[in-house]
C-alpha cells in the first residue's frame, strides 16, 4: 500500500496541465488552458484545465477531477495504478508500507503469474510471426478468417506448436517456474506413468512428482485475455477448422485462477475503452472473432462474453464506461436466449438496452465476412431496437390466445419493473401502453405489484439472514437487484451548496469570540458551524459521502496550514476528490486580479441563509407527507386529532422559517 506521504509528494509534484495535455491538446485561454473533452464527442472545445487549482473540468459533459481522477476515467485504471503512473512521470520513488508475510506471498504469487502470462503471450506471438510453422499454419488459419495483419498486432494473437511440451519446456528453460506454468493453466500435469491420462477439466493444482506438464493449448489458434488495465490475465485456444470435424469443443479457454475469473472478465475490453467512452455506448457479442471482425469494420466499441453467461461483475464493468448497451447476438435459439437473459439483468444495473439479432443465422463475423464495412456499420444503425419492441415482437407475434398474451405482457411488464430509475420506468410503460393496446394505469398497478413482490421477498431473505440462514442463490441476486430500487435521494441543490462551501471554505472562521457555557470563547470554522448548526436537532444529509467530508472537515479544520479545498482535491478516496474538483471550479474562471473575494460576513451570511433553506426543505417534505397521510386518514378521530395537531405545528414552523430566510439574520 502507497503510504500517504508519498501520495502527498505525488501530489506536490504534478503538474495538471502537463498531465492532461499528454491526452487532450489544449491551448491557453486566459489564466486556463482549453481543449476537446476526451469524454465525450467534443465539437467546441468545453474541458478546462485549471494550473491554479490543478484540476480540470468539462462544463458540457460534468467529467472532471484532479490529475488521478483524470487519468482513471482517461486510462480506466485503479487509484494506485494512476498513482504509479504519476510517480513514474515524475520520477518518485514509491514509498509503500511493510507488507504482512502472507500479503508478500500472495503478491509476488500474482506478480509472477501476470509475469508468466506476458511471457507467453509474448511467445504464442512471436510463434505465429517467426515460426515457419506458425506462418504456415497459424497465419493461414488468420487470413482465412479475413483477419489483417494490423489487428493480429492490436489483438497479439499467436498460435501454439503442436509439440504437447513445447511451451512448458521453453519455459523451464527461461527459468519459468513450473508451479506458475500450472496456476495460471497455460500447463496441465499429467502422470509420467499413464501417457493416455486426458487433458483435466478442473483448476489443477502444484506440480507434483513423477508427472510431466503438457501445453493446455498446443496445436491451437491463441486469443490472449487483457484486463481492463492491459494486463494478460487467460487465454483463449482455437482448434483450427481442419482439426474441428465431430469436436463439440472448439475452443479451451484457461481456467479460472487467482488473476482470472471468468465470470468477471470481458474480452476486448482493453482494446474498446476508449472508445466505449467515445461513443458513450458499447456492443456485446458471444466470441472473439465477433470482437475482431468488428474492429476490422471500425466498430472498436465491442466486448465478448465468450460463452459465459452474463454476469452482474461484467455488467458493472461496463457501466464505468457507459449507460448504453447493444446486444448483437446470433439470430438462433442460443442467441435468442442469452439476449433475453441478458435484457433484464442489464436493466436491473441500470442500463439502457438495445438488441440486435442478426439474420440467417449469422453472427457478427460471419455477416461481416458478406458485407462491406460501410453496410455492416449501417445495418446495425438501423436495426436495432429497444428492449420492449424486441420482447413484443419474439412474445407476442402471431399470438392469438388471450391467455398466452396475458403471459407475454407480464413478461415484458416484469422486465420494465426492474428499471431502478423511476423516470425512466414510468417513460416505458408509457410506451408499453402504446405498442400493446393497455391501459397505463393495468401496466402501473401490475408493476407495482412486481416491485412490491421483490420488496417483500427482500424482507423475507433478510429474515433469514437474521436468523442465521444462507439465502439461496436467487436471493442473494435479488439482494444485489433489490438495491437499485432503495437507493438513496440524490442530494438536493441545497445540500450540494453546503457541502460545496465546506470544501470550498472549510476552515474559513466565520464567527469569532463565541461565549460558551463555561464562560470561554470559541471561534467557528464554516466546517464546524455547520456540523454544530445540523447535529443539534440530529441532521444529517441524505448523501453519506457528504456526511464523511462534513465529518473529516471538522476533524482537520484546528490543523495549522489546514486547507479545506487543497485537502478534499488530495483525497485519497477518487469519490471525493473527484467531488471536490467539480464542486470547486465555476465556469467562467477570472484571473486571480479580478476575482471577487467575500468577506467573513458575507460568507457568514451565505452559510446561515443555506442552512435555513436546508431546513426549510426538511419540514416542507414532513408537510407533504402529513398532508398524504390526512387524505388516507379514516374514521378515528383520535388519530385525525393527533395528525391534525402535528400538521399544524409543522405548518407554524415551516412559516417561521421561511419568515427567517426571507431576512439577513445575524445571530
Amino acid at each position: 500500500m502507497i503510504d500517504r506521504a508519498t501520495v502527498d509528494k505525488i501530489m506536490d509534484a504534478v503538474n495538471i496541465v502537463d498531465v492532461v495535455g499528454e491526452f487532450v491538446n489544449l491551448r491557453k485561454s486566459g489564466v486556463n488552458y482549453k481543449g476537446l473533452c476526451p469524454f465525450h464527442d467534443d465539437k467546441t472545445p468545453s474541458f478546462m484545465v485549471s494550473p491554479a487549482r490543478q484540476i480540470c473540468k468539462c462544463f458540457s459533459c460534468g467529467e472532471g477531477g484532479n490529475a488521478i481522477n483524470f487519468l482513471m476515467k482517461h486510462e480506466q485504471i485503479t487509484y494506485p495504478e494512476a498513482l504509479r503512473w504519476l510517480a513514474k512521470k515524475y520520477n518518485i520513488e514509491i514509498q509503500e508500507r511493510e507488507l504482512s508475510d502472507d500479503e508478500k506471498r500472495e503478491q509476488s504469487e500474482r506478480e509472477s503469474m501476470f509475469v508468466v502470462n506476458e511471457w507467453a503471450c509474448e511467445y504464442f506471438h512471436n510463434i505465429l510471426k517467426n515460426d515457419v510453422d506458425g506462418i504456415a499454419i497459424g497465419k493461414q488459419y488468420f487470413r482465412s478468417r479475413g483477419i489483417r495483419d494490423d489487428i493480429i498486432e492490436k489483438f497479439k494473437l499467436g498460435f501454439a506448436l503442436t509439440k504437447r511440451d513445447a511451451l512448458a519446456n521453453e519455459a523451464k528453460r527461461k527459468g519459468y517456474k513450473e508451479e506458475f506454468l500450472v496456476k495460471t493453466g497455460l500447463c496441465y500435469e499429467r502422470n509420467a506413468d499413464n501417457a493416455n491420462s486426458q487433458e483435466p477439466t478442473a483448476k489443477s493444482q502444484q506440480p507434483r512428482a513423477n508427472s510431466q506438464l503438457i501445453d493446455r493449448f498446443a496445436g491451437r489458434a491463441i486469443f490472449p485475455w487483457l484486463n481492463v488495465s492491459g494486463k494478460v490475465v487467460a487465454f483463449g485456444g482455437r482448434k483450427l477448422d481442419a482439426a474441428t470435424k465431430g469436436v463439440q469443443q472448439k475452443y479451451v479457454n484457461s481456467p479460472d485462477s487467482e488473476i482470472y475469473h471468468k465470470e468477471r472478465e470481458l474480452y476486448g475490453i482493453y482494446q474498446a475503452k476508449k472508445a466505449i467512452v467515445k461513443e458513450d455506448c458499447v456492443y456485446m457479442v458471444e466470441g472473439y472473432t465477433d470482437v475482431i471482425a468488428m474492429h476490422q469494420c471500425g466498430l472498436e466499441n465491442v466486448v465478448a462474453n465468450s460463452g459465459t453467461a452474463l454476469s452482474n461483475y461484467q455488467i458493472r464493468l461496463l457501466h464505468r464506461f457507459t449507460p448504453n448497451i447493444v446486444l448483437l447476438y446470433d439470430g438462433d435459439e442460443a442467441g435468442i436466449h442469452a439476449a433475453m437473459r441478458g435484457t433484464d439483468m442489464l436493466l436491473q444495473e441500470g442500463m439502457n438496452v438495445k438488441v440486435l439479432l442478426l439474420p440467417d443465422g449469422d453472427d457478427p463475423d460471419s455477416f461481416s465476412r458478406k458485407h462491406t464495412a460501410q453496410q455492416f456499420k449501417e445495418y446495425i444503425e438501423q436495426h436495432q431496437t429497444d428492449f420492449i419492441e424486441f420482447k413484443t415482437d419474439l412474445l407476442l407475434k402471431n399470438v392469438k390466445d388471450p391467455i398466452k398474451r396475458a403471459e407475454a405482457i407480464n413478461n415484458i411488464v416484469r422486465s420494465v419493473s426492474v428499471i431502478p430509475d423511476p423516470i425512466v420506468r414510468a417513460t416505458y410503460i408509457t410506451e408499453c401502453s402504446r405498442r400493446l393496446d393497455v391501459e397505463e394505469r393495468t401496466l402501473i398497478t401490475q408493476t407495482n405489484k412486481f416491485i412490491a413482490g421483490d420488496k417483500e421477498e427482500q424482507r423475507k431473505i433478510a429474515e433469514r439472514e437474521a436468523n442465521g440462514q444462507e439465502p439461496t442463490a436467487n436471493g442473494q441476486q435479488l439482494i444485489a437487484n433489490f438495491g437499485l430500487h432503495t437507493q438513496q435521494e440524490q442530494a438536493s441543490e441545497v445540500e450540494r451548496l453546503l457541502i460545496q462551501n465546506v470544501i470550498r471554505h472549510g476552515e474559513e472562521v466565520i464567527f469569532e469570540d463565541l461565549e460558551t457555557d463555561d464562560g470561554g470563547t470559541v471561534n467557528l470554522s464554516v466546517a464546524q458551524y455547520v456540523d454544530f448548526d445540523l447535529s443539534s436537532d440530529g441532521l444529517t444529509f441524505s448523501t453519506p459521502l457528504y456526511n464523511t467530508i462534513l465529518k473529516e472537515a471538522v476533524e482537520h479544520s484546528t490543523e495549522p496550514g489546514f486547507k479545506a479545498a487543497n485537502y478534499f482535491l488530495q483525497h485519497p478516496d477518487p469519490a471525493i476528490s473527484q467531488l471536490a474538483a467539480t464542486l470547486g471550479i465555476d465556469r467562467h474562471q477570472l484571473s486571480k486580479s479580478f476575482e471577487m473575494r467575500s468577506s467573513g460576513t458575507t460568507l457568514r451570511q451565505r452559510v446561515q441563509h443555506l442552512i435555513l433553506d436546508f431546513r426549510l426543505d426538511i419540514v416542507s417534505q414532513h408537510l407533504k407527507e402529513l398532508q398524504q397521510k390526512l387524505k388516507a386518514m379514516g374514521t378515528n378521530m383520535t388519530e385525525l386529532k393527533m395528525l391534525m395537531e402535528d400538521y399544524q405545528e409543522t405548518l407554524e414552523l415551516r412559516n417561521a422559517l421561511a419568515r427567517q430566510r426571507g431576512s439577513d439574520v445575524i445571530v
